[in-house]
């Protein structure tokens, strides 16, 4: 059912004050109250209508949508203020694309249902389990019978030299969605099991007897796309492409997109060669990144050094008054250590309240050691450190969690990711760094900024193959191929969407053009203008340049910001000149 609009959300709004403003939030924005319930509605019919092969699920998920799309249109936009305005546009756009997400995914599993053609007779018991109706043993045993005979009629063309196979990249696909099918069963079964005094007796076997198809049918499977450590991937299209960049408010085309990055990598090798030349390498960088990969510390070290890296930076912000860092935001960050296993898809950091770092462990063979080894390195690091922790994710998360806290629900990786890849620029421009040493290091991670725009679009493109984009990496980035693999599958593989790896380096270019609009012309301090930002939280770059701007907006908006200039990114001043 509908919600009753907006009458329904200024009788909630009465009730709350605007965050920047003492004026009653009905008489300017109602869209938070929409915005959180929609948030947990979308959470609750999410896990209970979750269920990728029952179109009874999709169609309600859909209705869903639909329903909040009438709540924003009884909303008489001109009456809203400029957050407002944001908000409804925010909304409304969130909700164009998780329709459009709707049939996306509809569209990849017909591409593929030939080869599930037993994944809708396995839903129809899931969906008699959620209705708590009751079950008669006898006859689940005959349903598991039947699909049996699904699942083995199915899998016999991929047993016959002439039979109908799927591509690597469909293979990928179907071996996900028979995973997921698989964990759903078995949830299935162990609902009923030992609770039914009937249902094991009629049904042990023929569950054991499915779970064992399924397993063979994986097998086959991955003789064709491989296991999980196989890269394949799934590339989107340029239109699901085209649709991810107007969803995310960017103004330009992939082509365009990765021009930019070509012009940005092409500063990067500028900047590496004076960093060659002044560690004694002339102009060889890859000579000189070679080097500065030795400057590790020892094994059980590397705790110590990313303490002291990240107080070394909090102090260099603190001391140019660059932003304002809430003492128990500064006090509260953990380390962890992360797996063996783990760095197989991230083999550099994570961060936020927890850091979670990178270094050999002893379940890594001799050579695994030591690429983990040059791949965390103690110049590579000082830029890593502050991208996870202050002034990047940790500072950026605490304050989302305390400022306009219901945008969560727009959460861009462009601005996640673009805010710690921002100070990576600015902190470059400011001369954070002791020596060519750090400037390889910082280099390092730009350049990789750079060349994840490039393999990643061109992949999704299908311009690129996944060995492709790993070869890319080491040949042009410097990666210890290890690495170069393990990024190239959490790009692919690992559960990202598929604008996020180019999402840092254009992100950052945003805030730098934001930077040079609104710093740089005087309108605001850098610590006013940062402070504002992060009270915004994580909503497309160009909804808060509009906001900065006082931006007449009107219900058909779309974003027309050319951000990019070809003027080159600020160079440093070696100690040499």
């Amino acid at each position: 059912m509908a919600h009753s609009g907006a009458a329904l959300l200024l009788g909630c709004a009465l009730l709350t004050q605007a965050e920047d403003s003492a004026t009653p939030v009905a008489l300017q924005n109602p869209l938070p109250q929409l915005i959180h319930e929609y948030q947990e509605d979308h959470g609750n019919l999410q896990r209970y209508y979750r269920f990728t092969f029952s179109e009874l699920d999709q169609d309600r998920l859909t209705q869903f949508y639909q329903d909040y799309q009438a709540s924003i249109d009884e909303i008489h936009f001109d009456s809203l203020n400029q957050d407002g305005k944001v908000d409804f546009l925010l909304m409304r756009n969130h909700l164009d694309y998780q329709l459009k997400l709707v049939d996306y995914r509809s569209r990849r599993v017909k591409m593929v249902t030939r080869w599930l053609g037993f994944a809708e007779e396995m839903t129809e018991l899931f969906l008699l389990r959620r209705s708590s109706a009751p079950q008669e043993s006898s006859l689940i045993a005959a349903n598991l019978t039947n699909l049996l005979a699904s699942i083995e009629k199915t899998a016999a063309p991929l047993t016959q030299s002439d039979g109908d196979k799927p591509s690597a990249v469909h293979a990928q696909r179907v071996i996900n969605f028979v995973h997921q099918l698989k964990s759903e069963l078995g949830a299935w079964y162990q609902f009923y099991h030992g609770y039914d005094p009937t249902f094991d007796w009629w049904n042990k076997k023929p569950y054991q007897a499915v779970v064992t198809s399924l397993d063979d049918y994986l097998d086959s499977l991955k003789d064709i796309g491989g296991d999980k450590d196989t890269l394949v991937g799934d590339p989107i299209g340029p239109k699901a492409l085209t649709n991810a960049l107007s969803n995310e408010f960017i103004a330009y085309s992939p082509e365009e997109l990765l021009g930019i990055a070509e012009k940005e990598y092409a500063w990067c090798a500028k900047e590496w060669k004076r960093a060659a030349t002044d560690l004694g390498f002339e102009d060889d960088w890859k000579a000189a990144l070679n080097h500065v990969k030795t400057l590790h510390v020892a094994p059980g070290e590397q705790p110590a050094m990313i303490k002291e890296l990240a107080d070394e930076a909090v102090n260099f912000l603190e001391t140019q008054d660059l932003v304002t860092i809430p003492p128990v935001c500064k006090e509260t960050w953990r380390m962890e250590m992360m797996t063996a296993e783990r760095q197989k898809v991230n083999p550099y950091f994570t961060g936020g309240e927890v850091i979670s770092v990178s270094f050999p462990t002893n379940e890594m063979e001799h050579e695994d050691k030591l690429m983990s080894l040059r791949g965390n390195n103690r110049h590579f690091c000082k830029a890593t450190v502050h991208h996870e922790l202050i002034p990047g994710h940790h500072l950026q998360i605490y304050m989302q969690e305390r400022h306009r806290a219901y945008r969560k629900v727009f959460r861009t990786p462009f601005l996640v990711e673009g805010w710690a890849l921002y100070w990576e620029m600015l902190l470059w421009e400011k001369k954070f760094y002791d020596g060519p040493e750090d400037r390889v290091g910082m280099l390092f991670w730009r350049t990789h900024r750079c060349a994840r725009i490039i393999f990643s679009l061109k992949f999704h493109l299908e311009q690129m193959t996944a060995e492709e984009c790993v070869d890319y990496l080491v040949e042009n980035v410097g990666h210890e191929r290890r690495n170069a693999t393990a990024e190239v599958r959490r790009s692919i593989q690992g559960g990202y969407e598929p604008l996020y790896q180019a999402a840092y380096m254009l992100g950052g270019l945003q805030f730098r053009a934001l930077r040079r609009e609104f710093v740089d012309s005087r309108k605001m301090t850098e610590k006013e203008f940062h402070d504002k930002i992060l009270k915004e939280n994580s909503i497309p770059i160009d909804m808060i340049r509009a906001k900065f701007n006082g931006q007449e907006m009107t219900t058909d908006y779309s974003s027309t910001w050319k951000f990019y200039t070809d003027a080159p990114a600020t160079e440093a001043k070696t100690p040499q000149q």
